[in-house]
């Protein structure tokens, strides 16, 4: 009742395959391995501060106040 054994998942992976077919899970596997390494190029490039703004403004940050009466009659 714990785990799945290997039988179980041999079951689901022949499932998957027969739904999907190879094609798919072949292009979503190059996708999802596309992503991760932009992801990490990402990432290395903001450790090494080669983070480019498009422009040296400041950030600005509008919010509007609102004002809640809470009257009891």
């Amino acid at each position: 009742m714990g785990s799945f054994s290997i039988t179980h998942w041999l079951i689901l992976l022949a499932v998957v395959v027969v739904v999907f077919g190879t094609s798919k899970l072949r292009n979503a596997g190059k996708d999802l391995g596309q992503a991760v390494k932009g992801f990490k190029d990402a990432v290395k490039d903001g450790e090494n501060g080669d983070t480019k703004t498009l422009d040296n403004q400041p950030k600005v940050i509008v919010a509007e106040k609102v004002e809640i009466n809470k009257d009891n009659t």
